[in-house]
């Protein structure tokens, strides 16, 4: 039987740095769409004497602190085997960074992912719960390099029709990836069943998710 680690997860806390307030979020940031450009309020509604206003702002702040986040980790990445998976930054203050390795993510990775960000994040002006981790095993690839990293192995795809396979990954490129699945059918006139292989070709927009399957 194959033993197989949890991912590698490194928790702390930190307050981000507040040196991006003002006039300096909208140069630094003037690519960023604004859906509400001249209107940065979502919505007022009257009740009474009284109207409450519901700013636009606290979801563009997070937005923007999403954007450095993931430059940040990418540019710490960048000569190095670990790829940037995901970043996700929570309503309740927390950061969640996950990485990836074609050989496997080693836990002095997240530690030394996790000390850079903090170095680059000010503690003393809000705090947030910052975890650096490794992708799951048998979590849902977000980026087209896992699928790489798992051709020739066998995975689980669950179609957005509700069709679930299983199959061998047999390639991957930037629209899609090809399953070769095996199934069992009875020719005509045969007594027993045979098995034939067949490839099926899946574009990334069709699938709600592929994960590689463990089997003991």
């Amino acid at each position: 039987m194959q033993l197989f680690l949890l991912p590698k997860r490194i928790s702390s806390r930190y307050r981000p740095a507040n040196t991006e307030k003002g006039s300096s979020l909208k140069k630094k940031y003037k690519d960023f769409d604004n859906p509400f450009e001249n209107n940065i309020f979502v919505d007022e509604k009257k009740e009474g004497s009284r109207k409450h206003r519901f700013l636009f702002y606290s979801w563009l702040y997070q937005m923007i602190e999403k954007r450095v986040l993931t430059d940040l980790t990418v540019e710490f990445l960048q000569d190095s085997p670990n790829y940037l998976i995901d970043v996700i930054v929570g309503a309740d203050n927390t950061i969640t960074v996950e990485i990836d390795n074609d050989q496997g993510v080693d836990i002095d990775d997240c530690v030394a992912l996790s000390r850079y960000l903090e170095s680059k994040l000010d503690r003393e002006t809000e705090d947030f719960e910052l975890t650096v981790t490794s992708a799951g095993l048998t979590s849902p690839f977000k980026t087209s390099r896992q699928y790489k990293k798992y051709e020739g192995k066998e995975v689980e795809v669950l179609s957005k029709q509700g069709q679930k396979m299983t199959g061998i990954l047999k390639s991957s490129d930037p629209d899609g990836f090809t399953l070769t699945v095996t199934r069992k059918v009875k020719p005509e006139g045969a007594k027993r069943r045979t098995e034939v292989t067949e490839d099926l070709r899946y574009a990334f927009s069709e699938v709600k998710y592929t994960k590689y399957l463990i089997r003991f």
